[in-house]
């Protein structure tokens, strides 16, 4: 876990809304308000994006933050060009919209109200339970159009998250935040994300996350098994053997050939994180209204 405090340094921006083509993704619209964040995640899959700037994606990800103080004012004339058709937009692709910056800036904050201003739907990512501040915002665009917030929540283990995500919200606090926005109207649903294989691939594991999430509101789960692409590798892999030595070699095994896990392996799990979603009374695919297109569906089929 790094001490250093985060250097903040603040930047503009002469585009703002970032084109993406995934199939399985719901939305065709990414906003990053930040570069970079300083949750810290050891398996962060976006650890790459610092790559661009000429940062690395160790100690400079978490530690040097980019931050778009003029954000909301870029969105507020992307959103009024004639070819703009309130497609659906998703805040915080490489980035945690609600990690401590957006304490001191209220970069987030400011889009959110820019959106609202046109009735425009969004979706936002997060592990940080400073967005129960937002609901207000949130909860009034939610009247108007689709809001969905989606938390991330590996494990319910205070001390197990802490090592995994050092700067990230607790879990208890994101289960209240959960309740807070879901109270507000807002669809709330939850990444079961990454689940680690022999370490919180238990049933018991699993459904503690999912039985809790149901009761603070979610209306969806969406599981996912780790995955270990080559900037998230290198800081990952040294942390874990410091800290399970007696699981290093089983990792070692699942991801030297893939950032995944062998099919034979990550399916099966996959399929039984879905199956006591479902015993549970817990939905595993999100559908939701795009804005003059068809709905969409998200499954993630490992």
């Amino acid at each position: 876990m790094s001490s250093t405090v985060a250097h903040y340094e603040p930047v503009t921006c002469r585009s703002l809304l970032h084109r993406i083509d995934v199939s399985y993704l719901p939305f065709r619209w990414d906003i990053n308000p930040y570069r970079g964040c300083a949750h810290s995640c050891v398996y962060c899959f976006a650890r790459y994006s610092h790559e661009y700037l000429g940062l690395d994606a160790g100690v400079d990800f978490e530690q040097h933050i980019r931050v778009k103080t003029n954000a909301a004012e870029v969105l507020r004339g992307e959103l009024t060009r004639p070819r703009w058709r309130r497609e659906m937009v998703h805040i915080g692709g490489v980035c945690d919209p609600y990690q401590p910056a957006e304490a001191q800036y209220r970069i987030t904050r400011g889009l959110l109200e820019v959106l609202a201003e046109h009735g425009n739907p969004v979706t936002l990512g997060t592990k940080g339970a400073l967005i129960a501040r937002d609901a207000d915002v949130l909860g009034d665009l939610a009247q108007r159009t689709h809001v969905s917030v989606l938390f991330s929540i590996a494990t319910l283990d205070t001390e197990l998250a802490r090592k995994l995500e050092p700067h990230a919200s607790p879990p208890a606090r994101r289960l209240e935040a959960m309740a807070t926005l879901a109270a507000a109207g807002v669809v709330v649903g939850v990444l079961l994300m990454p689940i680690l294989p022999h370490l919180t691939d238990s049933d018991e594991s699993l459904n503690a996350v999912i039985c809790a999430v149901r009761d603070h509101g979610a209306r969806f789960v969406i599981p996912g098994v780790l995955g270990l692409r080559r900037s998230a590798r290198e800081r990952f892999m040294p942390f874990f053997r410091r800290e399970f030595p007696a699981l290093a070699p089983a990792y070692d095994r699942l991801y030297s050939r893939s950032a995944t896990p062998p099919r034979d392996v990550s399916r099966p799990l996959y399929a039984r994180a879905v199956d006591l979603c479902h015993r549970a009374g817990v939905a595993t695919d999100y559908a939701f209204p795009m804005p003059l297109e068809e709905p969409q569906q998200l499954t993630l089929d490992l």
